[in-house]
């Protein structure tokens, strides 16, 4: 008896269209794009489709991942959404883990442009901002497809990009420049229209047509000075039209890249101008793709011809930053990206080319290629040390270093560590302390290179033809797969792997197209698969290439039997088991339209008898009684075993029969049986049937199809028929479904395809090409017996239920060739109870990856395949049960094992100042030891002002030193100059305001502010002069202006006191790590904490990190605690005690937070977690311990 199959498939894809260049690796490890009208989600470790998305009438432009920014709890659990949209304006929300959409929004009927979710609100996640064409960005709810506002623009709107360290800032790529938005905010629509600038293309300038060599490049390049205008460029220069991608950066605030075919151009939003370019030879491969990295300064490219490179910024130890130094007469003049490791090239065609390329998000140490064959090549970095002193290192390129800490803990040589885990673990920072780095560590320099880790390979190019493998049964459930076979138009057969996606084997077998009858045994051996075709092939080909083509093969139910219909041969009928043919039928035999064999035979009484007789013979060979019976017993169990096997493998040849109709349309019956083809009976044609081009038979029905889309339904057994007229085309297929009394039939036409009921005669389902889809039916076949698949001419492969409509699959439902890693799929309590394991395990003497202990028997199941997966990775699961990783360190990698970005950012800050605090403790504020470690050690300039106060103000006289080199104008230097001051780089400011020229407008206010900062003094009188014009000049709105005369007197507080009163938050913090000392920084940073934790601004995620920078860890758990963020509340709490952060353990706040942690893990069925932590809550955990233990006493005294 057939049975469905708990995860039938997920459809396959092939080739992809122009416009199906969309794809994006979200958090949760899944790379979701866009093929046709179909979103696939790969699993990005094991290469296999987990979910295919089917809605979209139209094809899908753009694919986002919603983010994972926020805390996850039983009421906020981990989940798998997903926005897609079509040119056809319309955007789908999806929950891909059960395959359904949460809402659809359509604005307009043209492709949406872009769209990304916003991630800076704690209070809300839904929001989803969407460029719809022309000119439109629309702010949409995506829980329930509400439109929250909606604002124009005077351009074009090509593409945005957010400022990831300001979210109210924006800037939109439009047709003729950038617009840049610095109101943007969920509440409202942006009041104003934005800052409109202008960006000529490097190729306008007529010094870029001179590019010979390298160096020639460069310096071409290096003459576009201006780039960045507020006046219109002229109209024979060339624009943004091919300008392909604007991004900011995420590895540090206020820059920028433009990508152009031939160059990527690094802009200092600052002061408007290029510093960097990455520039490619006129032999080169041109760009086509680039995604900036967050961890390093590094940008993965893609190319033409399918090559991934990575460039990492170059370091530059020449730029000390010691105050009032003259500048190097000839320092770095650009930022320079150094290529470090580049992939295999594909090969391009004019069908096979490069479509997109994604980053892992969290570790950015992979890269996937979608290839417009629907192939999906993911490559994975690797790093290899090299094993040398640096300081003995003779390479004139500059190197790279392995990184001084692991999961933010500086570690020894001899600790277990997994360098390739992520980007920042693999090399270490770049732009540290210049040579105090090399001086004062033994660093191992560093080598990457890619390896393709993973392949999904797509389907060929259609037409193809499909046949699934024989249904599911009560005796092959042990080793059932949904296998597919696919044969191509070039000869070859593709056998899938229907549920994961992936490629089995992939046969050459003929060189033409390719006609499939997959009858094989029960038993879905890929071999035996082979084993068919190869011995038919070779059988074929010993005939001649002279033979006319075949129409149709159709092999017997019992596979011994093969009949062949050729185009202009009579009938031919072979023996499958011995290749031979046994009868070719003569030239008047007539023309055959359509064959089909019967499901009936006499195997069964044939084997009763062999079986009597074997039985009879073996009992005549037995002396004795007791022998009898032992003997007996003994061989029917052999004979049971032999009955079991094939049947080819015995010699007995059962009579089998079947029909087919000539062109006429008579029915002919023929019995084959050993070498004997005999004719039985003829059935004169039926009047009201045209031409018969199929038939189908199953028990006592009989269905034939014709030219003119007639069904004539036969029921054997009544002697009766019915025809049914179903006014379509041609009946080009029809079959019965598997399973025993299933009597759905499936027929395609030329124009869709239909189920019907053969019992009531009655339609069931029907698709129709140009009405319900868009694509046309090349062939179809039942998938299950209550699911069908169909191969279309879009090159996809999909699986429908019976209305005829796409399945949806739940993706925790599916068996997987290998376990796949995404906890998201779990049910929330599952999920949780798993990373609460993972995380802290204090009831154990030590770590393991056993779940012994939970009460919850539902969700250890569900976390059994977990923990075989994790098992499957040696290194990590070597690191989570080391007992030397910290509780820190294995904070940050379950973060990164769950994709939460949240826990990510949280961990590795906490992890920075916990470490280096810890040690400054019983070390002298001087001790040149902890200063040294600092210095190689930072924390990532990624994190802007959450860095420490000294390194920031390293970086940022390295960003005004390379601002100095690149000015060209006026306004340049008058920024640059306004920079220094606030630096307290006093004589080189002055030294370019005294560049200011005679006929310049701001000559005589230049050269008196260069005599002001020259002769400024600290005496009372000259203060409290600046001071009060200063806060004049704030007053009238001179903000700026202000600032910088109470900067020139060092009131440098004040000043930040004034730009936090007129909202210039960002700016106060800057002003205060680069001019102020540590107490009156905390100062300005905690006024800073209170605004975001304010109810309009409600960051009070942003406000926790500024708090971990500060040293401030009892107010960090408080927050916590009063967030209700319990579990990392106590975690965080567990690592301060470790650390020595607190002086006492009795706080009440972190008792109550103690029970509540008790408490979840409770709900999670940890129970011995959960006592253990209420006894450490004191009295507050007092009553929960009491409950936990009533239970246990219960039963005892029972």
């Amino acid at each position: 008896m057939a049975m469905t199959s708990a995860s039938p498939g997920r459809g396959l894809v092939g080739a992809a269209n122009c416009t199906d260049q969309s794809s994006f690796w979200g958090w949760q490890g899944l790379i979701a794009y866009g093929c046709h009208s179909l979103v696939l989600v790969v699993d990005a470790n094991t290469a296999q489709t987990l979910q295919v998305l089917e809605r979209h009438k139209a094809s899908v432009v753009k694919v986002k991942w919603a983010k994972e920014n926020y805390h996850h709890n039983i009421g906020s659990p981990y989940s798998l959404r997903l926005a897609s949209a079509d040119v056809s304006g319309k955007i789908i929300v999806w929950d891909v883990a059960t395959g359904t959409a949460r809402c659809e929004i359509q604005e307009h009927a043209k492709p949406i442009q872009d769209m990304q979710w916003l991630w800076n609100q704690d209070a809300s996640r839904d929001l989803l901002l969407a460029v719809h064409p022309p000119n439109y960005i629309v702010l949409w709810n995506a829980d329930t497809g509400t439109k929250l506002w909606k604002k124009s623009y005077a351009e074009n709107i090509l593409s945005f990009s957010f400022d990831p360290f300001d979210p109210s800032h924006l800037a939109l790529l439009t047709s003729e420049g950038i617009v840049f938005i610095s109101d943007f905010s969920p509440s409202k629509a942006p009041a104003s229209s934005g800052k409109k600038v202008y960006i000529s293309s490097p190729h306008s300038s007529p010094s870029h047509n001179k590019l010979a060599a390298a160096t020639g490049a460069k310096k071409a390049l290096d003459k576009v000075k201006i780039l960045i205008s507020n006046e219109k460029p002229s109209a024979e220069s060339v624009t943004l039209n091919d300008c392909l991608q604007l991004s900011y950066l995420p590895s540090k605030r206020n820059y920028m890249l433009l990508l152009y075919p031939r160059e990527i151009l690094i802009l200092d939003l600052e002061v408007n101008q290029t510093v960097g370019v990455i520039a490619i030879e006129r032999t080169g491969v041109p760009f086509l793709q680039v995604i900036p990295c967050f961890q390093r300064d590094g940008l993965f490219c893609l190319h033409e011809n399918g090559c991934i490179t990575l460039r990492v910024r170059r370091s530059n130890c020449t730029i000390t930053g010691t105050p009032n130094e003259e500048p190097d007469p000839d320092p770095v003049q650009e930022l320079i990206y150094d290529l470090r490791s580049q992939c295999d090239a594909i090969r391009v065609t004019k069908t096979v080319r490069p479509f997109s390329m994604v980053c892992c998000p969290v570790n950015e140490n992979s890269a996937a290629l979608i290839v417009s064959d629907g192939r999906v090549m993911i490559w994975e970095l690797k790093s290899s040390i090299s094993g040398r002193n640096v300081r003995n290192s003779s390479s004139s390129a500059s190197p790279l270093y392995s990184p001084v800490s692991f999961c933010g803990i500086p570690v020894g040589a001899f600790q277990n560590k997994l360098p390739d885990l992520s980007l920042d673990n693999m090399i270490g920072q770049g732009t540290i302390a210049g040579e105090e780095q090399l001086k004062s560590s033994f660093l191992q320099e560093v080598h990457l290179k890619f390896l393709l880790t993973g392949l999904l390979s797509g389907l060929p190019l259609p037409p193809f033809a499909i046949r699934m493998c024989p249904p599911l049964t009560t005796k092959n459930i042990k080793q059932y797969e949904p296998i597919l076979a696919v044969g191509t138009s070039n000869g070859s057969v593709l056998v899938f792997h229907l549920t994961s996606g992936l490629l089995h084997k992939e046969l050459s077998i003929h060189s033409c197209e390719v006609i499939i009858e997959f009858k094989v045994k029960t038993t879905n051996n890929i071999s035996e698969i082979k084993k068919k075709y190869l011995k038919w092939g070779d059988r074929r080909n010993t005939r001649g290439n002279d033979e006319p083509a075949i129409e149709m093969i159709k092999v017997s139910h019992l596979k011994q039997y093969l009949a062949v219909v050729f185009k202009d041969k009579p009938l031919e009928i072979w023996d499958v088991r011995t290749c031979t043919l046994l009868r070719e039928m003569s030239k008047n035999f007539p023309t055959v339209t359509a064959l089909e064999w019967s499901p009936s035979h006499n195997l069964k009484s044939l084997r009763k008898k062999q079986l009597a007789a074997r039985e009879a013979m073996a009992r005549q060979t037995v002396a004795s009684d007791t022998e009898v019976s032992s003997v007996e017993s003994s061989m029917i169990s052999l004979l049971q075993e032999a009955e079991s096997k094939s049947e080819l493998s015995q010699n007995i040849s059962a009579r089998e029969h079947f029909v087919f109709t000539g062109a006429d349309g008579q029915v002919y019956h023929l019995t084959v049986e050993g070498n004997s083809v005999k004719d039985s009976a003829r059935i004169p044609p039926d009047g009201s049937m045209g031409s018969i081009t199929c038939i189908a038979w199953k028990g006592d029905i009989l269905v034939l199809g014709d030219v003119d889309g007639n069904l004539n339904f036969w029921d054997l057994k009544a002697r009766v028929s019915r025809g049914i007229p179903t006014h379509r085309s041609w009946v080009k297929k029809i079959r019965f479904a598997p399973g025993k009394g299933n009597q759905k039939l499936l027929a395609m036409y030329n124009d869709g395809a239909e189920i019907w009921d053969s019992k009531e005669v009655q339609m069931v389902s029907s698709i129709r090409s140009g009405r319900n889809v868009n694509f046309r039916i090349l062939d179809v076949d039942w998938c299950t017996s209550d699911k069908v698949v169909l191969a279309s001419d879009d090159g996809c492969i999909r699986v429908l239920d019976l209305s005829m409509k796409a399945s949806c699959f739940r993706m925790d439902e599916q068996d997987l060739i290998e376990p796949a890693w995404c906890p998201y799929l779990l049910v929330p309590r599952a999920s949780l109870a798993l990373k609460a394991f993972l995380l802290h395990q204090p009831w154990n003497e030590k770590y393991s990856l056993e779940i012994t202990n939970i009460e919850t028997e539902i969700i250890a199941r569900h976390l059994t395949d977990y923990f075989m997966a994790l098992s499957s990775c040696s290194d990590i699961k070597k690191l989570l049960l080391d007992p030397d990783f910290t509780l820190l360190q294995r904070c940050l990698l379950v973060a990164r094992l769950y994709g939460d970005e949240s826990e990510l950012h949280f961990w590795t800050i906490a992890a920075h100042y916990l470490h280096s605090l810890s040690q400054e403790k019983p070390a002298k504020p001087t001790d040149t030891a902890i200063l040294q470690e600092q210095l190689v050690n930072p924390l990532d300039i990624c994190y802007d002002t959450l860095c420490e106060n000294h390194y920031f103000q390293k970086f940022q006289l390295e960003r005004v030193n390379l601002q100095e080199v690149k000015r060209s104008t006026y306004d340049h230097t008058r920024k640059c100059a306004d920079q220094l001051l606030l630096l307290g780089q006093t004589d080189r400011a002055v030294q370019l305001l005294l560049e200011t020229s005679s006929e310049n407008a701001h000559y005589y206010c230049d050269s008196l502010k260069a005599c002001l900062v020259t002769t400024v003094t600290s005496s009372g009188p000259s203060q409290s002069t600046i001071k009060l014009v200063a806060t004049n000049m704030i007053a009238n709105g001179k903000l700026a202006e202000g600032v910088q005369l109470l900067c020139l007197i060092d009131k440098a507080a004040d000043a930040c006191r004034y730009l936090q009163t007129y909202g210039e938050w960002n700016r106060a913090a800057w002003l205060a790590k680069v001019r102020l000392n540590s107490e009156e920084c905390a100062d300005v940073l905690k006024r800073w904490v209170d605004h975001l934790c304010s109810p309009q601004v409600n960051q009070k995620s942003r406000a926790i990190l500024v708090l971990l920078s500060l040293g401030c860890f009892t107010k960090v758990a408080e927050m916590l605690h009063s967030m209700r963020y319990f579990d990392r509340a106590a975690l965080f709490v567990e690592a301060c005690l470790k650390y020595g952060a607190f002086e006492t353990n009795d706080d009440t706040n972190i008792l109550f937070l103690k029970s509540y942690y008790a408490r979840s893990l409770k709900l999670l069925g940890f129970k011995q977690g959960a006592i253990l932590f209420a006894s450490k809550a004191g009295e507050a955990g007092k009553d929960l311990l009491t409950e936990l233990k009533q239970p246990k006493e219960e039963v005892i005294q029972d």
